[in-house]
């Protein structure tokens, strides 16, 4: 068939300098009618993930307004050209480690390609049977097989105002200005979005009381975004700061569920254990460094009196374009709220402006020692919060430990979820004179805890 043309894009030498392509020009459209003016899912992001159309088996594909597009199909019909081809049978396969292997170039050529195909100029491979699937009708699981996960603590006003709750005079720790903390946490619970998350037992200790082993009664969420990790590196060695960017294969957004109760009473002296380590949920696609090219911005300058970042953390570039403007937003719905019709009830409204390191460093960090990372490894941010009251990305904060509740639209209160409470984390990333962009849906419903061997009852409904 006839190679599909590429709209021309007119584009100033700056732009062309920060990644930004004829793949985010604002006025293309495409031939798959949802796509354009998609809140989540237009052709400037082109999203790659792992989908299940009914009665066959599961592959890769992208994600284009309510569809997706089917790259095993795309293949098959002959699509790609010399270039792209082996790309795609990669980001085809059931688990994706290979193409997020493959690294930056290859993905481009792809994303040029897909943004090509699906562009309105080749409107006839609309009549072609095959390359589309409702997503509703689809199952959609996680992307790729995930090795290890490490989880950060780069929100710099989460890490304050948690730290206010138990060190009133000293919230922030010495080393959390030189260091980007994290912890490593458990990559076999981590859950695609609409996953069900149960309660978890684990012990806890109340104040003036011995210790007790029950369902968690301070379960919670953390608004984060997820780093999925492209091409990796040998044992022992280091990612420099200056090539950090391009190990970094894209984005989703992560909820790292916590049990504070049990984390309270076990996370001294080694960190979190059993109150994080029981479900994480992941949004289903994953957001390449490519579409979010227009919504880089400067990070963050430090305030006065900060210390600059050690130099194996410093890159002028990074510090140029490695921060990220992208919403964050978490809602909550209830049981009763679903049943009474009632929208889901927002709790906080962030920013990745908010995160006090860049990824770049995050992934420089990691590998300063000489670990190595791999294809499909997945880091979290840690909670992004903003400064006001409006902005907290956990009750933890929202609720300032649980002695101001949170009253809903229904009347009922909340310091701490309940049974049948469901989180919903959205990201939205806008910028004037280019298209939006969304991440999709993370979502969680809380189910009653299991019975436990030795135990006669069923615990539910946990305040």
């Amino acid at each position: 068939m006839p190679k599909p043309q590429i709209p021309i894009w007119g584009l100033s030498g700056e732009l062309a300098m920060t990644g930004i392509d004829h793949t985010h020009n604002p006025e293309l459209r495409s031939w798959v009618a949802s796509a354009n003016g998609h809140a989540d899912f237009p052709i400037q992001n082109l999203p790659f993930g792992v989908f299940t159309p009914p009665n066959e088996p599961p592959r890769g594909g992208v994600a284009i307004g309510d569809e997706i597009f089917d790259l095993v199909q795309a293949v098959r019909a002959g699509l790609f050209d010399e270039e792209t081809e082996a790309v795609a049978v990669c980001a085809a396969a059931p688990s994706l480690n290979a193409f997020l292997q493959l690294g930056a170039g290859p993905r481009r050529a792809l994303r040029a390609r897909l943004s090509a195909l699906l562009s309105e100029e080749n409107a006839t491979l609309g009549g072609r049977s095959g390359l589309l699937h409702r997503a509703a009708d689809c199952v959609l699981g996680l992307p790729a097989q995930i090795g290890d996960y490490t989880d950060f603590y780069v929100g710099i006003h989460h890490a304050r105002q948690v730290g206010k709750l138990f060190r009133p005079d000293n919230p922030l720790l010495p080393n959390y200005k030189y260091v980007p903390i994290a912890y490593h946490g458990r990559a076999s619970s981590i859950v695609s979005s609409g996953t069900p998350v149960r309660r978890p037992f684990g012990q806890s200790k109340p104040a003036d009381k011995e210790p007790k082993f029950a369902p968690t009664a301070r379960l919670d969420y953390e608004l984060e975004l997820g780093v999925w990790i492209g091409t990796g590196n040998g044992p022992g060695d280091p990612i420099g700061i200056d090539r950090a960017s391009e190990h970094i294969a894209g984005f989703c957004l992560l909820n790292d569920w916590s049990a504070r109760d049990i984390q309270a009473w076990e996370y001294q002296p080694l960190g979190p254990f059993l109150a994080k380590n029981f479900a994480t949920t992941i949004s289903n696609w994953i957001v390449t460094p490519e579409a979010l090219a227009p919504f880089r911005i400067p990070q963050p300058e430090r305030p006065a009196g900060d210390p600059a970042p050690l130099p194996y953390l410093f890159n002028a570039e990074d510090q140029r374009c490695g921060g990220m403007a992208i919403e964050l937003e978490v809602l909550l719905t209830t049981t009763k709220m679903r049943e009474d019709g009632l929208p889901p009830h927002k709790l906080g409204l962030s920013n990745t402006r908010n995160m006090y390191w860049t990824v770049a460093q995050m992934v420089a960090h990691h590998t300063s020692n000489g670990c190595n990372l791999r294809a499909g490894d997945l880091m979290g941010s840690g909670t992004i919060s903003g400064p006001a009251n409006d902005q907290r990305g956990s009750l933890l904060e929202a609720t300032e430990g649980g002695r101001d509740p949170i009253r809903l639209p229904t009347g009922e209160e909340r310091t701490f979820l309940l049974d049948g409470d469901e989180i919903l984390l959205r990201a939205r990333a806008v910028k004037s004179g280019f298209a939006s962009i969304g991440f999709g849906e993370c979502r969680g419903v809380i189910v009653d805890a299991p019975t436990m061997p030795g135990n006669d009852v069923q615990w539910r409904n946990v305040r």
